[in-house]
């Protein structure tokens, strides 16, 4: 049994990697032109450092964040997502380019980084639905659902069940 893929996110991808090198190889050969190349593999090299250095960093303290968030009962999901972008930052700026490096940079800058949540978030809104036990569910019992509702199920639909083995109690405050 295969992998379903939609034409449409296929044709995505192809362009993303297909495009994204292009231009890559486009602004190398053209900074590379005007600056010489001992400069540009400079420029890349440090980069990846600095762009390795910053991401632990910023990835560190968004991880102390996330504990913090956790230890006083909050739901860290501002924090798993500043996680996440920081993750794909890291992961581009250390793929060499100058287009990659940009958008690395950017997302490791936190205004960038909510502008960037604000929209994943509208992006998201209608394809994630979380149900909990007064909605349907058994006690105890979470159900997650993405891309959409339970009776408009199609089989790309991700079905995640899980249930709440420990519950911590709500201080007043």
């Amino acid at each position: 049994m295969g992998v379903y893929w939609p034409k449409a996110m296929f044709a995505r991808l192809l362009i993303l990697f297909v495009t994204i090198p292009v231009v890559e190889l486009f602004l190398f050969m053209t900074i590379g032109s005007r600056i010489g190349i001992v400069p540009t593999f400079g420029i890349i090299l440090i980069t990846g450092v600095l762009g390795a250095w910053l991401t632990k960093l910023q990835g560190m303290r968004t991880l102390a964040r996330y504990q913090q968030a956790v230890s006083e009962g909050r739901l860290p999901h501002e924090e798993v997502m500043d996680g996440l972008l920081i993750l794909v930052a890291g992961a581009v700026l250390l793929t060499p380019g100058f287009l990659t490096d940009a958008v690395g940079f950017s997302l490791l800058v936190p205004g960038v980084r909510a502008v960037v949540k604000k929209w994943l978030g509208h992006y998201l809104k209608g394809k994630i639905q979380v149900a909990g036990s007064g909605m349907g569910v058994g006690p105890g019992q979470v159900e997650v659902e993405i891309s959409g509702a339970g009776s408009n199920r199609s089989p790309d639909d991700v079905i995640i069940e899980a249930e709440v083995i420990e519950e911590s109690p709500k201080e007043d405050g």
